[in-house]
């Protein structure tokens, strides 16, 4: 389990974290997400232990990294996979990993394989592209079958079937009952990925919440379609919901579940041919939330 508790973090006048308070727990990936600066990395990095809180805690297990005997065995993490020195093979930056924790030297083979780099495991790491040294760095990540993961962009560099990959990856690693924190931008991966999502910004917490629970938050209400629509949005606005015609020719009820729609278009006869409840997507939930915390916004219709 990952227990952040009342953190807060400054440098000089600038507070990077501010109070944040959460919790992950094992069986599910949970997505950590929030602007530019929000405080994402450094909490991570002091999770880590390389950095030092100002005040509260953020442990692991229940102990601060630094007390953690052998922290790779229990904290597998990814925070910048272009920190390998470029004149080691892929097998010797693990091997010293591997030694550096009294971990098994058949975990580098392993590790490898499982990541797909197995082929190039004696190619030295300059010759890498991004995809390959994300996938270096997961294998890191688990080289000491941890139980808890901490990843900064693990899709960054990857390729689509890549990015299938560590999907299907990270879930699995929920499934077998590991604490999975992702760090991300991209929310439409997230809205594939995670189960739960942390939302920060300006190092405060804004939302800790499961995926299904934020989008019924931001339900769009029943979309309506009917071949008798004026008399549809008689009868429903009647019963006291709020109907919105469409551009499209649907109607938007809100107000009143699809149920409710059915039961009094059927008392009536209007035939109905489409009724489906509307939510809006992970992607414009999370605008929603943090469009207050956005540091650098663009204009709208800005051109070069």
């Amino acid at each position: 389990m990952i227990e952040v508790r009342e953190l807060t973090k400054r440098y000089g006048s600038t507070t990077a974290v501010d109070g944040l308070s959460f919790q992950v727990s094992p069986g599910s990936v949970t997505g950590f997400l929030g602007p530019n600066g929000a405080g994402k990395s450094t909490t991570m990095r002091v999770l880590l232990g390389l950095a030092a809180p100002t005040s509260g805690a953020a442990l692991v297990n229940g102990r601060r990294y630094a007390e953690l005997r052998r922290p790779l065995c229990e904290v597998g993490a990814l925070l910048d996979a272009t920190a390998v020195h470029g004149g080691r093979r892929a097998c010797d930056h693990l091997r010293w990993l591997a030694r550096t924790n009294g971990i098994p030297t058949r975990r580098v083979a392993e590790v490898l394989e499982q990541v797909g780099l197995a082929g190039v495991a004696r190619k030295r790491v300059g010759g890498f592209s991004l995809g390959m040294k994300q996938r270096l760095g997961i294998a890191a990540a688990l080289l000491g079958d941890p139980g808890v993961l901490l990843l900064d962009e693990p899709v960054n560099g990857l390729d689509p079937d890549g990015v299938r990959w560590i999907r299907g990856l990270l879930r699995a690693l929920a499934t077998e009952g590991r604490t999975v924190l992702v760090s991300s931008h991209l929310i439409g991966e997230m809205e594939l990925t995670a189960d739960r999502l942390v939302i920060i910004g300006r190092g405060r917490l804004i939302a800790d919440t499961s995926v299904a629970e934020l989008a019924e938050r931001f339900r769009r209400g029943v979309l309506v379609r009917s071949p008798r629509q004026a008399e549809l949005t008689a009868v429903l606005a009647g019963a006291g919901a709020s109907v919105e015609t469409l551009s499209d020719g649907g109607l938007s009820v809100n107000g009143m579940d699809v149920a409710r729609i059915g039961e009094l278009a059927a008392a009536r006869g209007i035939p109905l041919h489409e009724v489906t409840p509307r939510s809006a997507s992970l992607e414009e939930a999370y605008v929603q939330l943090t469009s207050a915390d956005v540091d650098y916004r663009a204009a709208e219709g800005a051109r070069r």
